[in-house]
């Protein structure tokens, strides 16, 4: 069997890619996008269908056009990977909203209302949230609600995961492979080896946290920099790879070994710590310089890729 499909029989695979034929070529369980993802597949040939789509729609609209124009793009991108997958699909909200959790809920709901009407089921659609404290409170609102949450640019497993396991939010992406790029330049190394790696290491941690304590939230690996940190977290309940790994795993038929399981004795409910409150995510977020920086930094990056896009979307209503 090759390495894909071994680690398949012990992980949820997940395509983290916006091409729609990358994802129909690999077949994964589950699919996630992201604003640079939908950049980057927006601009090609095959799939300008979709954004002139979304620019029909968004002109029908009244208010804010470009906001609905957008939404509907992201949804568009995501109902076509939905089509090829059994599982689920990711849809992330604007990051520029990561400190406002009322305008993030509302955000949700809207993109949870596209999908209805194009006639997709709530149920196979996450929505992916920055995990800032307000993105997480905005998480528990939404799960309350029915509405199930993704939460993105996870570095830190003392405040973020912690937080998020305790909000019910119903899957977490921690990003090992820019945990590893923040450790390699601070302690200027050039790599580390699988079974030390920090990002791989912090996965393991919080997924074994999660499992001792009987926690419900999936732990779903994310932003590898190589086939090894996948192979790494064999076991993990989800991992969110690249058509480049996922396809080197389809040609080695090397053994995977499990690496992560469940807890067979979890802990009650009632031993669980003292949930955290503003302050104390604030502290343990502060004490950890690394989680502060990526968090940050990447939801920098995704608002300028967002800024982008929008760039492009307005280049094309310029010419209508």
């Amino acid at each position: 069997m090759s390495q894909f499909s071994q680690l398949g029989q012990m992980t949820v695979l997940v395509s983290d890619t916006g091409d729609v034929e990358a994802v129909r070529k690999l077949k994964p369980i589950d699919g996630t996008t992201n604003p640079s993802l939908i950049l980057a597949a927006a601009q090609l040939p095959q799939y300008q269908t979709l954004v002139d789509d979304a620019i029909a729609y968004g002109q029908t609209k009244q208010g804010d056009k470009l906001g609905w124009i957008m939404d509907r793009l992201a949804v568009n991108f995501g109902c076509e990977i939905l089509k090829i997958v059994p599982g689920v699909v990711s849809t992330e909200v604007d990051a520029r909203l990561s400190f406002k959790p009322k305008r993030t809920v509302d955000k949700a709901r809207r993109l949870i209302a596209l999908y209805e009407e194009l006639g997709f089921d709530k149920k196979r659609v996450l929505i992916k949230i920055a995990a800032t404290w307000q993105g997480i409170k905005a998480a528990e609102i939404l799960e309350k609600e029915g509405i199930q949450t993704n939460l993105t640019l996870l570095f830190s497993k003392e405040a973020q995961a912690v937080a998020c396991a305790e909000a019910g939010c119903t899957l977490i992406s921690p990003f090992v492979g820019r945990i590893t790029d923040w450790h390699k330049k601070n302690a200027g190394v050039d790599s580390y080896p699988a079974e030390e790696d920090p990002g791989v290491l912090s996965v393991r941690a919080i997924y074994n946290y999660y499992k001792e304590y009987g926690y419900k939230t999936i732990v779903m690996g994310a932003s590898f920099r190589n086939k090894e940190q996948c192979l790494a977290l064999a076991g993990c309940d989800k991992l969110t790879i690249g058509p480049k790994f996922l396809e080197e795993m389809q040609k080695s038929t090397d053994k995977v070994e499990l690496k992560l399981k469940p807890c067979a004795n979890p802990k009650p409910v009632s031993e669980r710590p003292t949930p955290l409150d503003d302050r104390h995510f604030y502290m343990r977020m502060c004490r950890d310089p690394m989680a502060i920086e990526k968090l940050h930094e990447g939801i920098r990056k995704f608002v300028a890729d967002q800024v982008k896009l929008e760039i492009y979307v307005k280049g094309k209503l310029s010419k209508m």
